[in-house]
């Protein structure tokens, strides 16, 4: 998708983290972009930061709670009115802490069947219907 048109373009990630077989997903918080809407946390890639750091970064920021992003399981690529962005998304071990609402208005635990009752952004529904065609991932 880079270079593909002249809208700005984004590398974005997003991270499973798994406990007792749900997702956590946060709800953005009023006065940001997309208000409302859930997500599996993550965010934007800063200048010279990899993405398995980037992820890290942002749920620590976001949540509170230090994870490590271990393998990316897949890609979706989405245009917006006004941008274009590749969502990276990555399987994560949780390693210290307990999440909490730091900057999401919202944060809840959810079987991935239980997904479908949120509303989520076109990305993050790629990401649901591939959780929902049992890519969840082994030990979760």
């Amino acid at each position: 998708m880079k270079g593909q048109n002249k809208k700005p373009y984004l590398d974005v990630t997003a991270g499973l983290i798994w406990k007792s077989g749900r997702v956590l997903i946060a709800k953005r918080p009023e006065g940001s972009n997309h208000e409302g809407f859930w997500e599996f946390p993550g965010g934007k890639q800063e200048k010279d930061e990899n993405l398995k750091d980037c992820l890290e970064r942002e749920i620590e920021e976001e949540l509170g709670v230090k994870v490590k992003a271990v393998e990316e399981l897949l890609t979706v690529e989405h245009e917006y009115g006004t941008k274009a962005v590749s969502l990276h998304v990555f399987n994560c071990t949780c390693l210290e802490g307990e999440p909490k609402c730091l900057q999401a208005q919202d944060i809840r635990w959810v079987e991935p069947a239980g997904l479908e009752k949120y509303i989520f952004l076109p990305p993050d529904e790629k990401v649901i219907e591939f959780l929902l065609r049992g890519r969840e991932p082994s030990g979760a």
